[in-house]
Order: C-alpha cells, then structure tokens, then sequence
C-alpha cells in the first residue's frame, strides 16, 4: 500500500475529522467536540514528527491496530531525510511467532463457528512474539538514527524516545470494512465481520493491556486517522490535559452508523453530518470502547482513544466505583433512531453469570430505553404477554428462522406506549425491542455488543445478507416470568419528586433493582448546583438548546442532545440555562449499593 492509496483504503460515508475546527462550528450539535491544550502544543502533518524527533540515536514507535505501517515509515523517512537525517527502519513484528502459532493460541477465545461472539483473551502482547527474536533486534541498532517500529515497538528495552501511534477504533472499522487491515499477528484479510469479532474479543484487549503500560513512558502521542496529516502532542501535555479532564468536564467524539431498520431523525437534527446515507441507526455518543477524546491548541485537532483517560485516571473518574469497574467505565450513552425507519429486532441480553462464563465479561448489559422523541402511536416491545407459552413461542422463532415466515409477535410480546421522556427498564433476559417512530436514549451499562437477536422481521442487514440470530441463546436467558402487569409495574420507571425549588425540580426515575447505575433528571430554568458523590455523572441535555457546565476546573457549553461527562474527582457542579425557558437535564451515575457488587 502506497502513502498516495490511504485516503480510499475506508469503507464508510463518514468524513475524516479535520486537520482543525471548522470555523463554523459555533453553535449546534458538535461532531468534533475538544478540550483545550496549550497553544502551539500540536504539531501536524509528518515534518513535525520528524522536527521533535530529530537529533535521536534510537526512537521506538509502537502503535495500535490499523495504522498503514508501511505509508507512515515512508512519510516519516522522506521527512527526516529533509532534515538531513538518514534514518534506518526495523519492523518489530519481524519476531512475531508464526502465524499457525498464533492461531493456534488464540483460537480458543475466537467462538467456533458463531459469527458474532468468542471470549476475552486472556494473554498478553509478548504472548503474540518469539521474545528472543525480538531481544536480537535490539542489536541491530545502526547508523545516524535507527527507528523501531510496529505494535509492540515498546518491548525492546532500548535507550530513546518512545512515540505511540493512535488511532480510535471507528476508523480501525471503516479500514476493516475496506478490506485493508490484518489483525494482531496474522498476514491474510478476512471478512469485516469475523476480523470485528477478533478484534473485539482478541487484538483489543491485548493491545489496550499494552497501552495501560505504557500511559506514563509516552514521550510523543500521533493521531493517525488522516493519513497525510497526522498530529503530534508530547506525551507530559497529553498527560496533564487528560489530568483536568479527570476533575473537570468533557465529551468524547461521537460516531455514527447506518442500520436495516434506521430512522431519519439524526439526519434531519445534525445537517453537518453526510446526508447521502439512506438512515442513521446508532449515535456513539458515549460508549467508550470505542470513542476517542479531541484536543484543540488553537489551530490543530488531536484524538486519542478514551482508553488513555481511564489507564491515566481512573480513580479520579470513577470515584467509589473504581474498585468494582478498574480502567472499565461503566455507563454508555448512545442514541437508536427508528423515526420514518423500523423496529429493532426482538431480542433480549445475558444475564449477569451467563456473559461472565461465556464471553469473559465482568458484568452484562443491563440497558433502559429513555424516549427522547416519538410520533403518536408509538411504542417499545417489553417483555412478554400474560400466560406466553415458552415452547410454543420458541417454535415460532425455529420455523421463523427455518422458513422465513413472519411471527404475529404481538401474540407473545407485550408493547408499552411511549411518550417524551418515559424511561423503560431492560435488566439482562428481557425481550424488547424499540419499535418505529422513536428516538430512545439507550442509557446502559457499557457492554454493548451482547444482543440475542430472535426475530428480525424478515430483513436483510445492509450487506444484502440475513442478519444471524441467536435463538439458542436468547433462550437460555430469558425470563418468561417478567409479563403481563408486572411489566408496567417493574420494567416502566415511574418518577418521583426528589427536591425542587423556585424554578426548578430534581426527579428520580428509579431503574430496576438489578442495574448498578441509577438516572435523575433535572428540571430548571435558570440554573441548579449539584454533586458528583463519589460517582461519575454522565447528562444529556433533553430539552432546551443549550447548558453551561460549571465546576471548580472548567466551564463548558454543551448543546441540545449532546452527552457530558462530570468525573467524580469534579465535586460540586452547576448548571446553568444560558436562554430561560425549561431546560431538563438527564444524568446517570452508580448506585452506591452497587458496592455490594464489586470485583471478586
């Protein structure tokens, strides 16, 4: 692959983040939200790389997943051979084991022949090198500057600057889907979905076990994802931004997805996003596996994975919650459209010791559905109907699956109406689905790739392929007890007042007893002072145009529909309504009883 290929190696309508801000992006849902570092701190494009590393003997730079290796060594040597230097190049991964080696080792955790699920990996990445190959490169140092380069770089125990590669793992998606990328140790292309499966449960978790090593040694941070244009920031700047981060306020990069069954109102709310695309289904807003954290110093962007925040500042973010949940920030945000689009497919996610003994999780996917926005007549599946026949309905789904027949799912799942700002309560083993015409704030816990999908209604996923479905599954967790009344009574949350004031309430909108995290809503119309408490505050701005965040570090504007993080270490916070009017304010934040819950 040539430096000049890299701009058409990603399969997605999505633009690439620019070089900087676009000056028109004052006011409005944000798609490049950034936090602000010192002015002059980011460098761009390759000459800048090579000004800052200039002048070193050796230099190891290691990376992630899905960096174009090849056009980035290139680059970078034309750019230190400008500045005179004559560099030599050493590509670690040269002492990777075999590839059948490799195989053989990780194909335990890759699931068989599901094509959607495997098991955490549970080894590291020296696990993936023959390590007295990789100790003879360290020898092999010669001439004015020798650079070492690969994932994995920051194994060799050499003398130097260490610089590491970044790149968020949409993009790593988007090049998959391309058919550009290997996974960790292995030299043939496969399939974007099962490469995804191996990424999620294999290559991720070894790479991002790296990364945690590496946090505090960093000296230089790239962002890789414009191929011709990427930034530098030293590592120290980096570090001390992500440090204000922790006891301030921010919002990570959000990303976006098509889907069968997509709706129409992500399209028509944020015009700045491509509108070619016939729907958009997911907003990423806050499922921090996957996003990243943008920096500004007055004229660059910079993004690195979110990850670097938790392995930097954990503590700080997650508060009393850091012993149960680690690096793992455990609450995701994200948005499903179905306006003008469909129902999701009828499904339902493990319970608690299921993902645990077969997938490696530490905790499930425990999910509620916040309405943001509907049509009239709208409505969500929500568990089952009263007296529902468990082998009667596990026939239909077989014959379904075998001979593509519809199933009447109203004859066995249970619809709720839904209305702006109701929340539905889906703990692990619970059938639902959203159907058409909402726009659902998917508050959840972070693990977010467990769905048992039953019934699609008949549709072929984007690819022109049938979406696999997992029947089996879906079987073994759910509970056919939660129907009938019980439904309204346990799985709709129903609010209560907690406090309120002149011109302002604080609700409660109780979740079920078996999620860990808990949502309150403010309502107010000039401003509120709330806490943190020892917990993470993750709001969304629900109604009205727009809300200033004040802590004791930071002040900050965010917009209508946008998704904030208040981290623990932030204490006391306001929020202010800048426009009169209502303005509500959801926020979700741990239960302090999910203590009980924590590691071992």
């Amino acid at each position: 692959m040539t430096a000049q290929s890299t701009h058409d190696c990603r399969l997605t309508d999505q633009l690439l983040p620019p070089l900087a801000l676009p000056s028109s992006c004052t006011s409005g849902y944000q798609l490049y939200p950034s936090s602000t570092v010192s002015e002059g701190s980011i460098g761009a494009r390759f000459v800048a790389i090579a000004e800052h590393l200039a002048g070193e003997a050796v230099i190891r730079i290691d990376g992630f997943s899905g960096v174009y290796w090849e056009p980035f060594r290139c680059q970078l040597k034309e750019a230190f051979k400008r500045l005179g230097i004559e560099s030599t190049w050493v590509d670690v991964t040269e002492a990777l084991r075999e590839p059948a080696a490799i195989e053989s080792m990780v194909e335990p955790f890759l699931g068989g022949d599901d094509p959607l699920f495997g098991k955490q990996f549970i080894g590291t990445l020296a696990d993936f090198f023959d390590l007295q190959q990789l100790a003879e490169l360290e020898t092999s140092a010669r001439g004015e500057c020798t650079v070492y380069f690969g994932y994995g770089a920051a194994l060799l125990q050499c003398p130097g600057p260490l610089v590491y590669v970044d790149l968020p793992k949409n993009e790593v998606q988007f090049r998959s889907r391309a058919g550009a990328l290997h996974n960790l140790g292995t030299n043939t292309t496969i399939d974007a979905k099962a490469q995804y499966k191996r990424f999620y449960f294999v290559d991720w978790p070894v790479l991002n076990a790296h990364k945690g090593a590496l946090v505090d040694q960093i000296d230089w941070f790239i962002d890789s994802q414009r191929p011709e244009e990427p930034t530098i920031i030293a590592g120290d700047e980096l570090r001390d931004a992500l440090d204000r981060l922790s006891h301030g306020v921010f919002r990570v990069r959000p990303w976006f997805e098509m889907g069968p069954w997509g709706g129409q109102w992500i399209k028509n709310h944020i015009p700045e996003l491509p509108q070619e695309v016939p729907n958009y289904a997911w907003s990423f807003e806050l499922i921090v596996p996957e996003n990243g954290l943008m920096f500004s110093d007055g004229k660059h962007l910079l993004e690195v994975s979110f990850d670097w925040l938790m392995y930097r500042n954990a503590q700080a973010v997650l508060g009393d919650s850091f012993e149960r949940f680690g690096h793992a920030f455990p609450i995701r945000f994200n948005f499903l459209d179905t306006f003008d689009g469909g129902n999701l497919s009828v499904q339902c996610h493990p319970r608690n010791d299921y993902i645990r003994e077969h997938f490696g999780e530490p905790f499930t996917q425990d999910e509620t559905y916040y309405i943001l926005d509907c049509l009239p007549g709208s409505e969500v599946y929500l568990g089952f109907v009263e007296g529902v026949d468990p082998q009667e309905f596990r026939e239909q789904l077989e014959t379904s699956f075998r001979d593509s027949t519809e199933i009447d799912v109203k004859r066995y799942v249970n619809t709720e109406p839904t209305y702006k700002h109701d929340l539905f309560l889906i703990p692990g083993g619970t059938i639902h689905c959203s159907g058409v015409n909402n726009l659902v704030l998917e508050i959840s816990a972070t693990t977010y790739i467990f769905t048992f999908k039953m019934y699609d209604w008949l549709r072929m996923d984007l690819d022109g392929q049938p979406r696999p479905l997992n029947i089996d599954r879906a079987m073994d967790n759910l509970d056919f007890q939660r129907q009938g009344d019980r439904v309204a009574e346990e799985f709709v949350s129903h609010p209560v007042e907690i406090s309120s004031g002149e011109d302002w309430r604080l609700d409660h909108l109780p979740t079920h007893r078996e999620h860990f995290y808990d949502v309150h809503r403010w309502e107010f119309e000039s401003e509120v002072t709330g806490s943190t408490d020892g917990s993470p505050q993750v709001m969304a701005l629900v109604e009205g145009s727009r809300v200033i965040v004040e802590t004791e570090q930071m002040r900050q504007q965010f917009n209508y529909v946008e998704t904030f993080v208040i981290p623990a270490a932030a204490g006391k916070y306001k929020l202010i309504n800048p426009d009169g009017g209502r303005a509500m304010v959801v926020k979700a934040f741990m239960k302090p009883s999910c203590d009980r819950h924590r590691k071992g």
